[in-house]
């Protein structure tokens, strides 16, 4: 029962994370690095991914590459965590937040998310 729920959990999890990068873009817009190209872009793709891997999810023949498919995504944002720490938790657009807050994001949520995606893969 408790991983029917988290399943069902995570699915609405990034179906949401996913539409906001369309409703909020340029909440986003501040976490990507500006070394990177293209913010638009990348804030587009990354939304798409994960509504794609959300329903993805749904599909049990699908499933495990879906979840995979999260974990890459998650891996890839790690960039955006790491350039929030070097801005001492003040991003462009947005309310800063305390310094520890971003390393409790890359150190300690990161993982967990990845680890709730490895585990909902069956």
């Amino acid at each position: 029962m408790l991983k029917k729920i988290s399943f069902w959990l995570l699915v609405a999890f990034y179906l949401f994370a996913g539409a906001n990068h369309f409703v909020h873009p340029e909440f986003y817009d501040g976490m990507i690095p500006p070394y990177l190209p293209w913010h638009g872009l990348i804030n587009t793709v990354s939304g798409v991914l994960e509504m794609l891997f959300a329903v993805l999810l749904l599909i049990p023949s699908l499933r495990s590459k879906a979840a995979i498919g999260i974990i890459l995504l998650l891996i890839a944002f790690i960039p955006a965590h790491i350039y929030h720490i070097q801005m001492k938790g003040c991003l462009t657009g947005q309310p800063c937040i305390p310094e520890w807050a971003t390393w409790l994001r890359l150190l300690v949520f990161q993982p967990i998310f990845i680890a709730w995606s490895w585990w909902c893969r069956k």
